[in-house]
């Protein structure tokens, strides 16, 4: 891969059209990613928008990505550890920041608007970005926990039917279940929140569209 060696300050330049949504799961941000890019008619980089770089790398120089790679097999993946899966989680972001700003700076030739779900880190979007180009949404951990399995996602139940399938379901599960707690806990959410960016909560009792309208708000569009 094509290494990226421009300075913060010039990304920061390059990148006035682009809006990141970070945060913890089930927030809302893949939503609101979708609903400004088709409002603004911008470009929706969603999540796992880099996946199609994923086969161009080295196992060696990245091997958190390339992880489905060189696993053993899907019973090892859902019996890993916390600890474990929260590495392997933290490891996936830092490395795939460059392939984000390699992705992001092709999308700025197009001169549109361009919303990202994104895993950069929060300090270095404090470097590349700033305030009102950067949103963060978070939701209780309970409720990424319990929904993790809920949404009609092909990859969620495939993991599901994984889990299912191994020699102790219950056993697997309640591990499995562990491991979403320690990427979802408060401690994590906390620091979100307190990253110095804009926050805001789930709130079941708002509208899609209202959260839309506080976003583009916040984002000064429109």
């Amino acid at each position: 891969m094509t290494k990226i060696e421009l300075s913060a300050s010039v990304l920061k330049k390059l990148f006035q059209n682009v809006y990141f949504i970070h945060g913890t799961a089930y927030a809302g941000k893949s939503t609101m990613v979708k609903l400004l890019a088709e409002k603004y008619q911008g470009i929706c980089c969603g999540e796992n928008y880099i996946d199609p770089y994923l086969p161009l790398l080295n196992p060696d120089e990245h091997p958190n990505l390339c992880y489905f790679q060189t696993m053993a097999s899907w019973q090892e993946f859902v019996s890993r550890s916390p600890e474990q899966y929260e590495a392997w989680l933290r490891g996936c972001a830092a490395e795939g920041t460059e392939l984000e700003i390699m992705e992001l700076l092709r999308c700025c030739q197009e001169n549109k608007s361009i919303f990202v779900d994104t895993n950069i880190p929060l300090s270095i979007l404090h470097q590349i970005s700033d305030y009102h180009h950067v949103a963060v949404m978070t939701a209780a951990p309970s409720v990424s926990v319990s929904l993790f399995f809920e949404r009609e996602d092909r990859e969620k139940q495939f993991l599901y039917r994984q889990i299912l399938a191994s020699n102790e379901p219950e056993k697997t599960m309640k591990n499995f279940r562990a491991c979403l707690q320690r990427i979802n806990s408060e401690e994590n959410r906390a620091a979100f929140e307190n990253s110095g960016f804009f926050v805001l909560r789930r709130d079941d009792a708002r509208t899609p569209q209202e959260t839309l309208q506080i976003i583009e708000h916040h984002f000064q569009l429109g």
